[in-house]
């Protein structure tokens, strides 16, 4: 449990999995979304990865990430992530920025 709220307690991380609940999403659609660079996005999605919490699906040299609903720790996550407003600003304002793949 430790483990998890550690992970989840980076503003940038909670976001992507929220996003994460609805669809996938490629590296170069977060680096827009989240108006960061490509090694800060990758940095984040290693982590939520290496957790557990994400799921990588290679399609030619793009990573696109889903969140794993068969990690152990699935149910709590969505509960936390159940618990942010929808109308959130920053939450809108990220999905907001969300382009078509471009990879």
């Amino acid at each position: 449990m430790l483990r998890c709220l550690k992970t989840l307690s980076d503003q940038t991380r909670l976001m992507m999995m929220k996003l994460f609940l609805e669809k996938e999403y490629c590296v170069c659609q977060l680096v827009d979304m989240f108006e960061m660079s490509q090694p800060s996005i990758s940095q984040h999605l290693r982590k939520l990865k290496n957790a557990g919490f994400l799921k990588e699906d290679r399609k030619g040299q793009w990573r696109f990430y889903s969140i794993n609903r068969s990690c152990p720790e699935y149910e709590t996550i969505q509960h936390i992530l159940n618990q942010m407003d929808e109308e959130d600003e920053l939450l809108q304002s990220i999905k907001q920025k969300e382009t078509q793949v471009s990879c």
